[in-house]
Parts: C-alpha cells; sequence; structure tokens
C-alpha cells in the first residue's frame, strides 16, 4: 500500500507519520520533510524505524538532499542505514555513530539546503544528543496566521505534541531538560512541530506550561520524600508520585523520577 507523500503542516514543512503508534510514541514517530515551495528538493527529519512503506513514502516525497537526526533513540534512527542506501542522501546527528557521509551537527549551525535556512540548537535533558530545528523563515500554512513572525521550530522528543516527555536518565536530565525549555520559549510563537503528535501553537507558551509542569513534579518528589523517608527507593517514590502509570510505562516513569532525584541531589 502506499502512503501519500505527507501531511502539510506549515509552508516549509510536511508530516509523514510511522506505523510504530504505542504508549512512548503516541500516534507514531513524526518524520517531517523540509523544502521550500516549488522545491523538489528536501531535508528529512528523522526517518524513523526501518518500515520499508514508510521509507519508501519518505523517498517518494521529493529528492533528499540531506537527513537530519534529532537523537539517538531507535524510534528516529533505526532506518538511518536503509534511507541512507535508497536515498544516497548524508546523515548528519550530534553523535557520530549516526552520521553517513557527512560531519556531526553544531550548536548555532546554520544549514542551507532545499531553498531553506535551519537553525540546529542543542537542547538536551530528553537524552544528552537531542537537538531541534529553528525554521526562522516558516509560516503557516495557507489559512493561517501570516503573521507570525518567529517561523516554526523541530523539536524531536523535548516537546511533544501532548503530554510530557520522558528523561531518559542518566543521559537524560532535568536541569539540561530546564535549561532547553528556556532556550526554545525564547523563540516565541514559533509554531512546535513535534516527533509525537501534532503540531502546537507559541512554542514560549508550551514552554512556559511544561516549566510549571516540571516545578509541580519536583513539589511532589519532595513531599514524597518528607513522606516515606530519604532512604525511599526509586520504586516507591515512582508508585507514590505515579499511582496509575500502566506496567509497561513504569520504566519511562522510573526514569523520569530518577532524573528529578539526582537534580535534588539525592
Amino acid at each position: 500500500m502506499t502512503q501519500d507523500p505527507g501531511t502539510r503542516t506549515t509552508a516549509l514543512t510536511r508530516r509523514l507519520t510511522a506505523p510504530n503508534p504505542g504508549p512512548m510514541t503516541l500516534d507514531g514517530t513524526n518524520s517531517w520533510l523540509i523544502g521550500a515551495p516549488g522545491q523538489q528538493d528536501v531535508v528529512v527529519v528523522d526517518p524513523g524505524p526501518a518500515h520499508r512503506g514508510h521509507l519508501a513514502a519518505l523517498a517518494a516525497a521529493g529528492r533528499t538532499v540531506l537527513t537530519l537526526v534529532t537523537h539517538r533513540h531507535a524510534d528516529h534512527t533505526e532506518a538511518v542505514d536503509d534511507f541512507h542506501e535508497l536515498t544516497g542522501a548524508p546523515v548528519r546527528a550530534v553523535l557520530p555513530e549516526f552520521c553517513r557521509d557527512a560531519a556531526p551537527l553544531a550548536d548555532h549551525e546554520t544549514i542551507e539546503a532545499a531553498g531553506c535556512r535551519i537553525r540546529v540548537l542543542h537542547t538536551p535533558g530528553h537524552t544528552s544528543d537531542s537537538v531541534s530545528f529553528h525554521l526562522p523563515d516558516d509560516t503557516p500554512a495557507a489559512g493561517g496566521d501570516a503573521a507570525r513572525g518567529t517561523g516554526s521550530v523541530l523539536t524531536g522528543d523535548t516537546v511533544l505534541g501532548r503530554g510530557t516527555t520522558m528523561l531518559d536518565h542518566p543521559d537524560g536530565s532535568l536541569g539540561d531538560y530546564l535549561r532547553s525549555l528556556q532556550r526554545l520559549a525564547v523563540l516565541g510563537d514559533a509554531l512546535v512541530l513535534p516527533a509525537h503528535g501534532g503540531v502546537r501553537e507559541d512554542v514560549e507558551a508550551v514552554c512556559e506550561e511544561l516549566l510549571e509542569h516540571r516545578m509541580d513534579r519536583l513539589a511532589e518528589i519532595r513531599e514524597a520524600l518528607r513522606a516515606l523517608g530519604r532512604a525511599a527507593t526509586l520504586e516507591a517514590i515512582t508508585a507514590r508520585i505515579y499511582p496509575d502509570v500502566p506496567a509497561h510505562v513504569l520504566p519511562a516513569a522510573r526514569s523520569s523520577v530518577g532524573a528529578q532525584l539526582a537534580y535534588l541531589g539525592f
């Protein structure tokens, strides 16, 4: 079955969601296609899982001149080699092991490809290698608010389309995550183009909401430590903070609680 060439999300982007829905991936992993109107060239962000139909649809959506990776997790990187073989396009990521025929990404770097400017922003926290990609010249798709002035930002798993991300502790850290949210908030009303879930309005407002949520969680952690004692186990604290979390999501919950305990010095 042939997939469509992606859903138009903004003037410069299309989204094609991989068929890998789940508790951690929400509707599936979003692969993003970046390219100026009228361009055949595209930049693909996160080729996703090694699903033949998904990769064929990405390859058919334009002439891939570059593949970018937001971070190391397998639902974003499993297809790196297959897609590189399919398109011949170089692959760039923060970690050298995911690069193919190209140098690693650098913070503050500006990439010019497919008629677009792509600013690289190191936004660790979910993982240490997480990056976001700011498109300063982007505008909403036809019918949107043409007055929007700060473009769009592809946030990987740092900011999701709904809910809040897990912190892959100890590689990911809460301190890094809070600083990354503050960095993204500076982009003002930029549209949020996440790796999971739908487009969100106004990255500044979203990041402020997420920062408040994390402060609330830290207050809950402190209260759990007072109630259970400073010698309480990670499992006991997680069970108190997340009493209704399904068993298959508990490892992610424990990882995030571990990151918050480390932030508090435990």
